[in-house]
């Protein structure tokens, strides 16, 4: 049972994806962030590197982007032993795509070879390269597609049939190929007018990217609580798959969606630093921005034969976890997983077996290199944005970085919700809400329209005021009901 489930608010939506009731993925969209993956723009080359084989580009954002050697050879030149000073030049303009997100101190690594992903296809102006997505297995069904694609594939285009592409006939592959090359076009188009920087092609927002990329055959329900959204979702449906628009619902309730579907539960366990196995066993994932280390315990699980069944169950227990919680948490990068130790090597090898068939439901490149001579199993994960906790939650100034808390948009998310809730079910005329300096500072001036939408929505005043003694990742509601009464409250 496959299911996603969106959560449309005033500031930002979220995506989670359900397998058999459980979380398997989230994706949150927030108002104030501005996602560029997928982007592309025209940039100027401002430094060249031939040391590190690099170039820094300037697309108009916060932080150049970065242009590895490899990622600026044109497909006809091949890719080994060009020096990046013979490829790009200082000052000169140049097109390209985002493919990482800016993380930490980092800008945005972006690339020359642009891919324009459809609903069946993904198209690669300037090569002509064929491929076919592994999880399409069956040789008969990526021979058909082969043959397809040779016969209406124009020359000096790429194209690759991405997994929803299985099964599908000639008409619905040519049909996403057109919309395709239509884009291309219009890009190729826009990259020759205008001055460097600027954005000359953005991809779909979260909503019709989740659309485009997740919902396929294989999703029971798509359920969404907005019903303008709902109604663009129908109508891209019936663009790209009309036989999946019976399986979209709109769901109108009175409570949070993410707590009728019991969503928000998991998502904190999705940022919470220790996850518990069924078992009594535990993992402990610790992030720096280098790599992630993953501590495997076997905590209250005592087992009912000896050490080692104890040990090889815990374990193997955590490799299916480990593949579900990289996959969640979209961790990338190095990942170290320091599983308790085993004596035996067999037991090592039916382990590492459990956790690379377990990867195998990922979408995301992932690949185990293998234990070293610590019992360290070392293994890396594509980084394409940033962790689901670096979307979720700030710095805690607090602690001075060494712990962290919900973010304002977090908070006023929540308050959200809260008020909501009051208008359903009571009559109160306005709410008193008190809220961390930096938060009230936040509600008077950047988000001052988030207040203003809110009150609109639901027919109630809402007062704001600061109190030192609430955190940053905290409100409280004190007091609800006549407008009058609240207002002398506040004089006194």
């Amino acid at each position: 049972m496959k299911e996603i489930i969106v959560d449309v608010s005033l500031k930002q939506i979220r995506v989670a994806l359900l397998e058999n009731q459980q979380l398997a993925e989230i994706y949150i969209e927030m108002d104030h962030y501005k996602r560029v993956v997928g982007n592309i723009y025209k940039g100027r080359v401002t430094n060249v590197l031939p040391g590190m084989q690099a170039a820094f580009v300037d697309m108009g954002l916060e932080k150049n982007g970065f242009l590895y050697v490899k990622d600026a050879v044109p497909y006809s030149q091949g890719k080994k032993g060009v020096p990046i000073k013979d490829v790009v030049k200082n000052g000169e303009e140049i097109v390209v795509q985002v493919t990482k997100e800016p993380m930490g101190t980092k800008g945005a690594r972006v690339t020359t070879h642009l891919t324009l992903p459809g609903r069946y296809l993904v198209l690669m102006p300037g090569t002509n390269y064929v491929g076919i997505s592994r999880r399409i297995e069956k040789e008969d069904e990526r021979e058909r597609l082969r043959k397809i694609i040779e016969q209406i594939r124009p020359q000096n285009v790429g194209i690759i049939i991405r997994t929803a592409g299985e099964g599908k006939e000639e008409k619905e592959i040519k049909d996403d190929l057109k919309f395709l090359l239509k884009l291309w076009q219009k890009i190729d188009k826009e990259k020759k007018l205008g001055f460097a920087p600027r954005v000359i092609y953005k991809d779909m927002d979260l909503l019709h990217r989740t659309v485009r990329d997740l919902f396929t055959q294989d999703i029971d329900r798509f359920v969404i609580n907005d019903k303008e959204k709902y109604k663009s979702i129908l109508e891209l449906v019936e663009l790209i798959d009309p036989n999946l628009k019976d399986r979209v619902k709109y769901l109108n309730i009175d409570m949070n969606i993410f707590d009728h579907y019991k969503i928000e539960s998991m998502i904190s366990d999705a940022i919470a630093r220790k996850v518990w196995l069924k078992s009594g066993g535990y993992l402990v994932i610790d992030q720096t921005e280098a790599l992630t280390v993953i501590d495997v315990n076997t905590g209250k699980y005592v087992g009912s034969l000896d050490l080692e069944d104890t040990i090889t169950k815990t374990n193997k227990e955590a490799a299916q976890e480990i593949a579900k919680q990289l996959k969640l948490r979209d961790i990338g990068g190095i990942i170290i997983v320091d599983f308790i130790d085993m004596n035996h090597e067999d037991t090592q090898k039916e382990v590492l077996e459990i956790l690379q068939k377990a990867l195998l439901k990922d979408r995301t490149k992932t690949n185990v290199l293998g234990i070293t001579q610590l019992g360290l199993v070392e293994m890396t994960r594509k980084k394409i944005r940033g962790r689901i906790s670096s979307i979720m939650q700030k710095q805690c100034p607090y602690c001075e970085g060494t712990g962290r808390i919900l973010s304002e948009y977090i908070v006023m998310q929540k308050i959200e919700k809260e008020v909501k809730r009051i208008a359903i079910h009571t009559n109160s005329e306005g709410v008193l809400v008190e809220v961390s300096p930096t938060l009230e500072k936040i509600l008077s001036t950047d988000a001052k329209g988030f207040i203003i939408e809110l009150e609109d929505l639901t027919n109630i005043k809402i007062f704001i005021q600061k109190n030192i003694q609430v955190h940053d990742d905290e409100y409280v509601v004190k007091t609800m009901g006549k407008i009058e009464k609240i207002q002398n409250m506040l004089k006194e």
